[in-house]
């Protein structure tokens, strides 16, 4: 078993038994209370080192820490840096809560972990991360969007518009961000998500399904320009920015896609969604395994 199945098992079989206690309508109610989760559940599963803290931080560079104690047995800790939003905060303690679930032994034992191990912006709002802070990642995704709770809501061939990303966003109690993120995941459709400011891509991630047929902006290392005629650049948004406008082929794409954008003042940036108007394969990547794709996701970002 993978690494990646390993995180997917512990997240569902801690989805599972939520689903049993609260029953598996429990998110029509509230989200998971992913805080008081890991504080009571590290309890059930090491009662001589559970995690006993969950705090907020001043830890420049970082999103959040999973820490121990210099006594032994260790006793854990999450921390979660300054002024984060409920949002933002929820995913991040999710993501150190994965840490110990998957990896305290190794934080513990590990020479390149010096009291515990520090997440940066990169490895916990981006999700891209890879090795274990990967893993936290997809733990995280799995506890707080379960899967299958996820597609009800927004079915596999359905295109997604921002507000029903942002009702997922409340639903999960997760940053916008999050939640299109986790419907890129699930989704069947050709579609991207593209983090901008001042008319250039901080970065971009697309579905699978965009990725196999050649639809992708590649922002690693190299820097992508807005096309002139997108939202973002022309800084126009509006009513019919958010609920999406057509652009022809030529602007993002050789082929026509649909455009969503909205702005978040308080984070400096805007969020745009892109639907490829056909589902037609453009270029198909026969035979693309996990592991395959997975290396290829993180040289496009």
């Amino acid at each position: 078993m993978t690494e990646a199945r390993h995180s997917l098992r512990e997240a569902n079989r801690i989805t599972k038994m939520l689903d049993a206690v609260l029953g598996e309508d429990r998110f029509d109610r509230h989200p998971v209370d992913v805080a008081r989760l890991a504080l009571e559940y590290s309890k059930k599963i090491a009662p001589s080192g559970p995690i006993h803290e969950v705090l907020e931080r001043n830890i420049p560079g970082c999103m959040g820490a999973l820490v121990y104690s210099e006594s032994f047995p260790r006793q854990w800790g999450i921390l979660y840096h300054l002024d984060q939003s409920p949002g933002r905060r929820s995913f991040t303690i999710a993501h150190e809560f994965g840490h110990f679930i998957l990896h305290r032994e190794l934080v513990e034992e590990g020479e390149a972990y010096d009291g515990g191990i520090y997440c940066d912006e990169n490895s916990v709002l981006r999700r891209a991360g890879g090795g274990i802070e990967k893993e936290a990642d997809a733990f995280a995704a799995g506890i707080l969007m379960p899967l299958h709770d996820y597609r009800n809501q927004i079915p596999a061939r359905e295109r997604a518009t921002l507000d029903q990303l942002g009702a997922m966003a409340n639903r999960y109690g997760v940053s916008l961000t999050a939640a299109a993120l986790r419907w890129l995941e699930c989704t069947e459709t050709r579609a991207l998500m593209v983090v901008s400011n001042e008319g250039f891509a901080h970065w971009a991630r697309p579905s699978r399904a965009a990725l196999k047929s050649g639809r992708f902006i590649r922002t690693k290392d190299s820097v992508y320009e807005l096309p002139a005629e997108a939202v973002a650049a022309r800084r126009e948004f509006t009513e019919e920015a958010r609920f999406g406008i057509e652009q022809p082929s030529g602007v993002w794409f050789p082929e026509p896609v649909v455009e969503m954008c909205i702005r978040s003042d308080r984070y400096d940036q805007e969020i745009t969604i892109l639907h490829l108007k056909s589902d037609r394969t453009v270029f198909q990547q026969d035979g693309i395994e996990e592991d395959t794709f997975d290396r290829f996701m993180s040289y496009v970002d």
